[in-house]
């Protein structure tokens, strides 16, 4: 069973940046389709940005231009780096394998104003 592991959340000010790891189990990690979401208190889980295996990517508007999603197969791990940040940006952070119930931990991300 493939698992994931996600690090890097913290608290940060409004306007830094934090980077995201998701650390993979499985021996295909070059074929899968990668998501992050997040989940902020009395919210629903949203998608913020996926990565194909091509290295394709795609962005919901609220973080497009802020965040960006990259993979490094070698490593099994894909990553979420997120610049600029507002405390609306605060949330549970999940990366998930697209395709799939396979879902890390979750990590918090708390944006101070």
């Amino acid at each position: 069973q493939v698992q994931l592991v996600e690090s890097g959340g913290g608290l940060v000010q409004a306007g830094g940046s934090l980077r995201l790891s998701c650390a993979s189990s499985g021996r295909t990690f070059s074929s899968y389709r990668m998501g992050w979401f997040r989940q902020a208190p009395g919210k629903q889980r949203e998608l913020i940005a996926s990565i194909i295996s091509g290295g394709s990517t795609n962005y919901a508007e609220s973080v497009k231009g802020r965040f960006t999603i990259s993979r490094d197969n070698a490593k099994n791990t894909a990553f979420l780096q997120m610049n600029s940040l507002k405390p609306e940006d605060t949330a549970v952070y999940y990366c998930k394998k697209l395709l799939s119930n396979i879902w890390g931990q979750g990590t918090q991300v708390t944006v101070s104003s």
